[in-house]
This record gives structure tokens, sequence and C-alpha cells, in this order.
């Protein structure tokens, strides 16, 4: 059995739209993109570049174009990407010419690569993605970068379909630009506590 795994940049009330440029994501007239720029730093440039190890992924149509687009050329910043497989929930594509990409149809899809042995799986971006994960319990980890930052508008990590669920704080750090750094583990139920099966 494999971990899944959402690793997300949001702002404080939750936008996790277009974090890495201007021209990332500009749907819906989205006019913030490149939000996170002004608060890197030594801390957390290494904690995202122990983030950045080869693994494998789990993407949304629309984050795996955007990242079809940008990452074969730029592979020198993170090597894994190019080498790890990307598997991609789509209803409408079926192929790429980019390297190890694996495209998935449906829900069942991705719980049969969730039982199958292999590497954890990293999501990144993908919000109906991530949020049809949350609805369906497959996540295992979320790996929170939190920015000092409010946008008011853009798409939100929580915005429809999460169950309740408990989650255990397993590691956390604020950086000195004010970035929080947390990653939870799924643990029990929120009522009873009871284990997670």
């Amino acid at each position: 059995m494999r971990n899944i795994i959402v690793s997300e940049m949001i702002t404080l009330d939750g936008v996790m739209q277009a974090p890495g440029g201007p021209e990332e994501d500009v749907s819906g007239g989205f006019k913030y993109g490149g939000w996170t720029a002004p608060y890197g730093d030594e801390v957390s440039a290494k904690i995202l570049q122990k983030q950045l190890e080869p693994a494998d992924y789990l993407l949304g149509r629309k984050t795996f174009e955007i990242w079809e687009a940008y990452w074969p050329d730029h592979g020198n910043f993170w090597p894994g990407i190019n080498a790890g497989t990307k598997y991609v929930l789509s209803g409408t594509r079926r192929k790429s010419d980019w390297e190890n990409s694996v495209f998935l149809e449906s829900l069942a899809g991705i719980r049969e690569l969730k039982s199958s042995n292999g590497p954890d799986i990293q999501v990144w971006g993908s919000g109906k993605l991530v949020q049809l994960l949350l609805k369906h319990d497959l996540v295992d980890e979320l790996w929170f970068k939190i920015y000092p930052v409010t946008l008011g508008e853009g798409k939100k990590l929580f915005e429809e379909g999460a169950i309740p669920a408990a989650f255990t704080l397993t590691e956390g750090i604020v950086t000195p630009g004010g970035m929080i750094i947390a990653n939870y583990k799924r643990a029990g139920d929120v009522k009873t506590g009871t284990a997670r099966v």
C-alpha cells in the first residue's frame, strides 16, 4: 500500500491558485499569481529541497498541463520531477510526450494505484483532485506551506468535498519570513478518536 501525500502552498485564507508565478493559472481572472515569492528564505528553501526528492506524483489534468509545459525543460531545479512517474486523473487526456506519464480515468484507478507497491505518491496543486481524495478518505498525509498573506479570491483548497477527519501534526516549523510549514498524518475519527481503517 502506498501513501498519498498532499503537498500544498496555501494562503492564510486557503487560496492555493498560482503560487509560482503571474501566468501560472489566470483562470477566473486571478491576478495574484506568484504570491509565494516574497516569503522565501534559507529555512524554507531547505525544507522545499527535501520535499523535491524523487517521488511519484498524482496530478489533476490542469496541474499536469501546467507542469508539462514547464518542467521538461527546467528539470535541473527539480530532477526528480522528470524521472518520477506522473499519474494523471483525466477524463480527456490519454497520452503525453513527457516521459513517465500515466493517465488514470477514474477514482477506481487511484484506489488501484494506492494499493500497489512502490514509493509514496505526492499530490501538488490539483485542487479538484485533492477535494476528491479528501471526500473519499484517500489522503494519508498533508504537507502544508502556509504563507502570511490573504488574497480574498482564487481557488481554495477546502472549497468542498472534505469529510470530517482527524490529523496528527508530525512536523511544524515557522520560518524567519513567517511561513508556517506543517506536516500532518491522517489519524482517527474526529469524534471517537478511533483508528482509521
